[in-house]
């Protein structure tokens, strides 16, 4: 399998559904300096919440059942997202869930960490390779040709 060279510097997925979303932004306020040291991305309201909260810039998508989800997982497959930390709400039904078991699909497909919930993401963001380059191995593409993307 192909490999893939991790900067330092990740670019950080966040998500949440809205019974989560109160949770992920105290999370991030407790993780603002290592949050900090990264580029963020977010989907619909939860990105300009963070936004907000954190005073740090954060590159936002659509809504995700608006299509925020599946924005995501194309970055995802085009190797443009490092780290997804998706809380997800395992109790409520969303109407969008096809899109949010793709994207969970793509994050593992592609060999990116995933933390799904506050204890995973503050395992994830302690682990010395959160702030260290880092190889992962990445599932080979149709077009072989068009590898490593960009």
């Amino acid at each position: 399998m192909p490999a893939q060279t991790i900067p330092a510097r990740k670019r950080v997925a966040l998500v949440a559904h809205d019974h989560k979303k109160a949770e992920l932004l105290d999370w991030a306020s407790a993780n603002r300096d290592a949050l900090a040291r990264h580029e963020l991305y977010g989907t619909g309201t939860t990105g300009r919440l963070v936004e907000d909260r954190l005073g740090q810039p954060v590159g936002k998508l659509m809504s995700g059942p608006l299509g925020g989800d599946q924005q995501l997982g194309a970055m995802i497959a085009e190797g443009r997202v490092d780290v997804l930390i998706f809380f997800w709400d395992p109790l409520e039904a969303q109407p969008h869930d096809p899109d949010v078991k793709a994207l969970l699909r793509l994050a593992v497909l592609w060999n990116i960490p995933c933390a799904s919930n506050w204890a995973s993401a503050d395992h994830l963001f302690s682990s010395p390779l959160i702030g260290a380059e880092y190889t992962r191995t990445v599932p080979l593409p149709a077009d072989a040709t068009a590898w490593p993307r960009k």
